[in-house]
Parts: C-alpha cells; sequence; structure tokens
C-alpha cells in the first residue's frame, strides 16, 4: 500500500503502485505472427478501446528496447490524454512490454507497465497474455483517489474493472485480426488482398 497525498494536504491510503489486471486470450496463430501484431504499437488504436491513437517518437520506430512511442487515449466520458512509452523489452517471439512515463520521464519509476507474453501451444496457436501493473509513478488514477479519499477504493476498483473489459476487448480484436493473417497466408503487415 502506497500512501498518497489527499485533497486537504494529508495521507489517504490507497492501493494504486502495484495494482494489475491480467487479460489472455488464445489465438490460432503461430507466436511469431502474434508477436509482430504486438510488438506494431501503430496498430492498437484500431484494437482497443481506450488507446485511439499510438505513433512512434523517432525515426526508424520500432519494438527495440528505448524506442519511444505516444499512445493517445479516449475514456468513456470523452476525457482525452496522450502518455509517452519507452518499449522496455523485446524477445521475439515470447515478450514485448513498454513503460508509461510519468512527467518526471524516469522509466524506473512509471506511471504503469504493460507486458504482453507469447507461449506456443502444443499443436499449433499461441497464449498471449496481457499484464498491466500500476507503478511508483504519477498517473491520473493515483491523483484522483488521492483527490477523494473517501471515494479512493471505489474509483481504483472500477479502474481496474475498466481496464480488464478493455484489455479482453483488445485481445479479442488483435486475435480476430492474427487469425485473418494466418488463414489468408498474410505476415502482420500485409494485406490479405494485395497492395493498396
Amino acid at each position: 500500500m502506497t500512501e498518497c497525498p489527499g485533497a486537504d494536504g494529508g495521507q489517504v491510503a490507497c492501493e494504486v503502485t502495484g495494482l494489475t489486471a491480467i487479460a489472455e486470450e488464445v489465438v490460432a496463430a503461430r507466436p511469431e505472427l502474434v508477436w509482430d501484431l504486438v510488438a506494431d504499437v501503430t496498430r492498437v488504436g484500431g484494437w482497443s478501446p481506450e488507446c485511439i491513437r499510438v505513433a512512434w517518437l523517432a525515426e526508424p520506430g520500432g519494438p527495440q528496447p528505448g524506442a519511444r512511442f505516444t499512445g493517445h487515449n479516449r475514456f468513456l466520458d470523452g476525457f482525452e490524454y496522450e502518455v509517452t512509452c519507452m518499449v522496455t523489452e523485446t524477445d521475439r517471439p515470447r515478450v514485448f512490454a513498454w513503460v508509461v512515463l510519468d512527467d518526471s520521464g524516469d522509466p524506473a519509476r512509471p506511471s504503469s507497465s504493460w507486458r504482453y507474453r507469447i507461449d506456443p501451444l502444443s499443436g499449433g496457436g499461441s497464449t498471449v497474455r496481457q499484464r498491466f501493473t500500476h507503478g511508483p509513478g504519477a498517473s491520473y488514477l493515483r491523483a484522483a483517489a488521492a483527490n477523494a479519499p473517501d471515494r479512493a477504493a471505489e474509483i481504483i476498483a472500477a479502474r481496474r474493472d475498466e481496464l480488464r473489459a478493455n484489455m479482453r476487448a483488445t485481445l479479442r480484436a488483435m486475435k480476430a485480426a492474427a487469425e485473418s493473417s494466418h488463414a489468408s497466408g498474410t505476415g502482420a503487415g500485409q494485406c490479405a488482398s494485395g497492395p493498396g
């Protein structure tokens, strides 16, 4: 449990750091194809109910440790915000991970961390596990809980549930893309109908 300053200047207990949400999906596609889709963060906006756009910050952008990208997110209430992320782990075809940086920009104290783990299944296919962990850094969730200490537990639980639902929806959409690419024989970045 972490102590967070309340709106009144006092301390309120809020269980934000370490908050975890996990979603998992079985995908009828090779781990390499699944990893290529997951690591192409620019595609997330087409799958996620919350993250509506992603762009690499430098050329050449791509899934390599230290690479940075921005994510533009929208909550159900219409509130939009942008975050800067840094890739922390790339182990094709098994792991792709990044952290969301807070205003300090310190990757050792991220706002949150995201990790995809892809395991092969006997007989073909993959199990994809997406994991979110709230970090020790500043975040909208931490601020909201601190500003409403009497409702902190409710705010945190609602955000955790929203994350889980959005992660499940994202994985289902990614699964459909992977299985479509797998069935058509195209790679993650190719269109089944050809160029153009």
